[in-house]
């Protein structure tokens, strides 16, 4: 089967992609989205299932447009995962959905899929998992060498306008009593240096170490002795809950009903209901260096079933069985795919639309036809299609 992932941002062509890579799917990662290349990237790889995920740079309500009219005149099913909910399910996913018309809406929110149902979409939920390829143990890095650490954005502007939300509850367990009984925590992540007010005081700035790409965060947790990861409800899981356990990360996290229907407390992780239990559990497990060792191993045998091969067959399972759909493989890169049939240009910051054609010898009116241009304006890191190679 051939797979078309909408898609350019590093959280999402990385996981569910090479999924379905492992299960022999040829997969094709868009990049940016232009108003004319999504078309373009149907015709010349004649998809049999597109995917859209998630919240990105992919996701702007002028891309919804330009995804709805090069979708609709197809039979390609269209599938969009509402990683975004539940916080943001009215004011992004239910717009976005009613916007581009997919055809099937995963979602990690297990209640929400009544909703959809019920506003016109087949619907089931989908659980977030882990890449191997991606977060995976590694021996500790002395830069990320820490006992208690953080991978995430802080949200103090979420947290003003939602002062009811259980990300704030988790706070509360997990992070504030650190912090008012001075214990260190290093942070990675944005806003943290925001955040005095509801943590009770301002974290130290040396504890704090700003944005950590994607591909790096496996760095982190398989260095710190802790990590401590936050959830967003009591009914599902974080991306990072599973990101961290591959990673071979010691995960503290609140205690929930989703924690412990994938998880053992006190085996595969470790859980705090209340502040007591947060401060108790970090310092026995920071002096027992054995125990903490052994929930490091028992939690990458335990999230092993949540990799993302084992999603890409189940989002398959669910089409099939949903009908909507009725298979060796690799990830192509639209850009590669592109130099098979064109020569092709990269945009600089200083070029002109001019400039390259007449550093190519043809003429204006060629490259803004063969381009799908409205007109000779360009921008730094645009794919430029000189003229079609004789194959």
């Amino acid at each position: 089967m051939k797979i078309l992932f909408l898609e350019s941002h590093p959280m999402w062509i990385y996981g569910l992609p090479n999924g379905f890579k492992e299960e022999g799917h040829t997969v094709m990662i868009s990049g940016p989205l232009s108003k004319n290349n999504i078309s373009e990237m149907i015709d010349l790889f004649k998809p049999d299932l597109i995917i859209s995920v998630g919240w990105t740079a992919e996701h702007s309500k002028e891309k919804w447009r330009w995804i709805r009219k090069a979708v609709k005149n197809t039979k390609i099913p269209l599938v969009y995962w509402a990683t975004e909910d539940p916080l943001h399910t009215e004011n992004f996913t239910i717009p976005l959905i009613n916007a581009i018309k997919p055809d099937f809406v995963f979602t990690v929110t297990p209640a929400l899929c009544k909703k959809y149902e019920e506003l016109g979409f087949k619907s089931e939920h989908l659980e977030f998992g882990y890449h191997p390829n991606i977060h995976f143990p590694v021996q500790p890095l002395n830069d990320y060498r820490y006992d208690i650490a953080v991978v995430a954005n802080a949200y103090p502007e979420y947290l003003k306008e939602n002062p009811n939300a259980f990300r704030l509850e988790a706070l509360n367990t997990l992070i504030k009593p650190l912090i008012m009984e001075g214990i260190r925590v290093d942070f990675w992540g944005k806003k943290w240096d925001k955040m005095g007010e509801y943590l009770g005081r301002d974290i130290p700035k040396d504890w704090i170490h700003g944005y950590l790409d994607y591909r790096d965060a496996y760095k982190v947790y398989s260095s710190a002795k802790i990590v401590i990861g936050l959830q967003n409800s009591r009914s599902q899981l974080t991306m990072r809950t599973f990101e961290i356990l591959g990673s071979g990360g010691v995960l503290l996290t609140t205690d929930t009903p989703a924690v412990r229907e994938k998880f053992t407390p006190g085996q595969d992780l470790i859980v705090s209901s209340n502040s007591f239990e947060t401060v108790f559990n970090i310092q026995y497990y920071l002096n027992n260096d054995v125990e903490r060792q052994q929930i490091r191993e028992n939690g990458k045998i335990a999230v092993q079933e949540h990799s993302y091969r084992n999603r890409a067959k189940q989002i398959l399972e669910v089409l099939v069985n949903r009908g909507i759909i009725r298979e060796n493989g690799e990830i192509i890169q639209y850009l590669e795919y592109l130099k098979e049939f064109y020569e092709i240009y990269e945009v600089s910051q200083e070029d002109t639309l001019s400039k390259i054609a007449n550093q190519y010898n043809v003429p204006l009116e060629q490259l803004i036809e063969l381009n799908n241009l409205s007109s000779d304006k360009i921008y730094a890191g645009q794919i430029i299609k000189i003229k079609k190679k004789d194959i």
